[in-house]
């Protein structure tokens, strides 16, 4: 890849900022094997106290922390339910299957990235030992960096109830949704029993994600991190940086939505450019099919770094990214388009 100077592959790619840095430098830390790093134990009592639950476990990763939820919901055996397109789906290495000897129990996404509630109910498992056990939904919220509706959660919850499961949420942008929504983050993960929020992406921590949820579930997961070599020592150095992030990043947030509105719309005019309107920090471009090889080579060869998924282009907006580098992209494509 040619230079990057606008770089628009993923929110993950942020550097911690000064004040992170310094935050990470005077730490308190101790052996959070032990129980003692007093600043991982801040983060966990932190980030449950703002979601309204029970408890929270630091862990390196998201994929650690959706494997960890599933772990505690479901035995081996077990299954869960989630979308065809979901990250813990398809994204992570198929660990649940791998690791923890759950089965998956895929489902066709609609149109707007939900399930349908039909076949949800559907696919849970009567009591038969011809079939896994349904332990667990799970959703993703933001998908796609799409907002998926409360009301629609409130629905799945409600499936759930009725058929005593477990229901997680894989949020690792879940304060980009709530701030999209205009509501509390307690409020918007309220129906779920386990959530994973993610550190290192909007939020522009380093490292790590949180997992909140009942005492009893993350009893189980601190039990499984060990398990699976997640036991960090002095890690109060980079749970420094996720209160610096929860602290200092939540509500900046809305700089991201609004220069990703500004891609979307300016890409967007450009009739050979079908561009979602994002609802958060993601949009998705389509180039036509006669463009679209000498745009992609046109946009590396000019330092405009996007990512590729399922055919389209994944443009996210995030900390590093400013007005600056929105308006140089827009540029450039619009010099593209007049030399095309």
């Amino acid at each position: 890849m040619n230079a990057i100077r606008h770089d628009f592959r993923s929110d993950t790619v942020t550097q911690p900022s000064a004040g992170m840095r310094a935050a990470m430098a005077k730490a308190e830390v101790g052996d959070d094997v032990f129980g003692d790093d007093p600043t991982v134990n801040l983060l966990e009592q932190r980030m449950a106290g703002m979601l309204g639950k029970d408890a929270a476990l630091f862990v390196p990763s998201g994929t650690m922390s959706n494997l960890l939820a599933l772990m505690s919901h479901c035995g081996r055996g077990d299954e869960f339910i989630a979308g065809q397109k979901a990250h813990l789906y398809v994204n992570e290495a198929g660990g649940a299957a791998v690791l923890g000897s759950i089965q998956p129990q895929p489902i066709a996404h609609q149109a707007d990235g939900t399930m349908a509630l039909a076949e949800i109910e559907a696919a849970i498992k009567p009591d038969d030992n011809h079939y896994a056990r349904t332990r667990v939904i799970c959703l993703e919220n933001t998908f796609g960096g799409r907002v998926i509706p409360v009301d629609y959660m409130a629905a799945v919850s409600a499936i759930a109830d009725r058929h005593a499961l477990g229901l997680h949420l894989d949020g690792a942008r879940a304060f980009n949704a709530s701030l999209a929504l205009g509501m509390d983050i307690r409020d918007f993960t309220a129906p779920f029993d386990t959530v994973s929020i993610c550190l290192s992406k909007g939020l522009g921590a380093p490292v790590g994600s949180v997992l909140i949820g009942r005492h009893d579930l993350i009893a189980t997961a601190r039990r499984h991190r060990k398990m699976l070599g997640g036991g960090l020592r002095q890690s109060g150095i980079l749970a420094a940086a996720g209160l610096y992030a929860i602290e200092h990043n939540v509500h900046r947030l809305a700089d991201d939505h609004r220069r990703a509105r500004q891609l979307a719309e300016g890409l967007s005019r450009h009739e050979a450019l079908s561009v979602s309107m994002p609802d958060t920090n993601i949009l998705w471009v389509n180039a036509a099919a006669d463009i679209a090889d000498r745009f992609d080579a046109y946009l590396e060869a000019n330092g405009i770094a996007v990512t590729g998924r399922y055919g389209q282009q994944r443009w996210v907006t995030h900390l590093d990214v400013g007005d600056d580098d929105v308006a140089g992209a827009l540029a450039l494509v619009d010099r593209f388009f007049d030399k095309a």
